[in-house]
């Protein structure tokens, strides 16, 4: 613990760094006031709400995993199954490019059409992550999947009735090569203006984040400025100078920007700040619309609003988002099924002679991951 003497000098470090801080807090407060102009209240409307949700390596992780098997698993906000994959990082990339095809070459998955689409035929073509080089590539081929899905979903999927598309994350991604991003993105608009014009629906696409990088350093100016506080749910663009605080401009820039510089190719979204509840101490998310449905974001806010109002356990929080994270996780029977699937797998490998030593590492595993739960 800190002495007495310690505790005085950390207070006046701090309070020396803050001080210092000042004038730069001042700036974002002024950049946040340039919101004030362009919030918009909110007007609740009714929707069908999907959202697509990943699981991560956190929600299934086994006690006893010696090939490191990763499940990836891609559900709606219904509990329908999109996309189910075991990889391991020791697995073969180019044999796992292979599954995603039949033998005559027609797309047999969601990221087998992702790569038809955009005439690529093995996944280190479609991301440079996906070399192997490092374990890393089975996260990048998780999030691979989850854009697969999303595409499969709109460009693939005929809808009833009109349809908000939610994305947990934005609609920005920096593991694509070339530009291959914004051509996924640009069918998927091409997708979305067929369906209005051959049978007379809408669907909207969206991406919110719970935490991103300009609200996290615009958030105490945002709540300082007071541009929110208007009793109501309510949204705003975020401005060209709050984006500056991004490294990439390829990450940034709108998908029309014909200015000199590095093109927008992991970029195919138009950032907002939204507030789904009426009240200052209301939580506000980041919000990427599809850059070219701008147009409609009164009318995809109304729809969002509607659904974050029922938002459990995080509150003013799509549900639709929540119920398809509960949807994705593995966990409980599920995890315990998983982890038995494994264990034969691997009783198989080794032979029923050593299944004693196999039995014996997956007792100690399970004392060991079981002792802090």
């Amino acid at each position: 613990m800190f002495d007495a003497d310690q505790i005085k000098e950390l207070r006046r470090l701090i309070g020396d760094q803050v001080e210092a801080g000042r004038a730069e807090l001042d700036k974002l407060v002024r950049h946040a006031r340039a919101l004030t102009g362009s919030v918009k209240v909110i007007k609740p409307r009714n929707a069908t709400s999907v959202a697509l949700m990943a699981s991560d390596g956190g929600n299934n992780k086994v006690a006893f995993n010696p090939f490191y098997v990763q499940l990836v698993r891609v559900v709606d906000s219904s509990g329908k199954e999109l996309c189910l994959e075991a990889v391991s990082p020791i697995a073969d990339i180019d044999d796992l490019s292979r599954r995603q095809f039949h033998e005559d070459g027609s797309p047999k998955t969601a990221l087998g059409r992702l790569m038809h689409g955009l005439g690529v035929s093995r996944l280190k073509e479609l991301s440079p992550m996906m070399s192997g080089d490092s374990p890393s590539w089975v996260q990048v081929f998780r999030d691979l999947c989850e854009w697969a899905t999303l595409y499969d979903l709109i460009c693939y999927r005929d809808y009833a009735v009109d349809t908000l598309i939610v994305r947990d994350g934005l609609l920005r991604s920096k593991i694509f090569a070339k530009d291959y991003f914004v051509r996924m993105g640009e069918q998927m608009f091409e997708a979305i203006e067929r369906i209005h014009r051959e049978d007379k629906r809408r669907v909207w696409l969206v991406g919110l984040a719970k935490k991103t990088q300009v609200l996290e350093y615009y958030r105490l100016a945002i709540s300082l400025s007071g541009v929110f506080d208007n009793g109501s749910p309510c949204f705003a663009k975020v401005p060209k100078e709050m984006l500056n605080i991004y490294q990439w401009d390829e990450y940034t820039r709108d998908v029309d920007d014909e200015s000199t510089g590095e093109k927008p190719k992991f970029n195919f979204g138009s950032m907002y700040f939204v507030r789904f509840g009426p009240y200052s101490g209301d939580p506000i998310w980041t919000v990427d619309l599809m850059a070219r449905q701008d147009r409609d974001a009164q009318a995809i806010f109304g729809y969002l609003q509607a659904d974050a109002v029922a938002g459990f356990p995080i509150p003013f929080y799509p549900n639709c988002i929540q119920q398809a994270d509960n949807f994705s996780r593995v966990a409980d029977l599920d995890l315990d099924i998983v982890e038995d699937y494994l264990v034969d797998a691997v009783r198989d490998q080794v032979g029923s002679d050593k299944a004693s030593v196999i039995d014996a590492l997956r007792l100690a595993s399970d004392v060991a991951a079981r002792r802090y739960e």
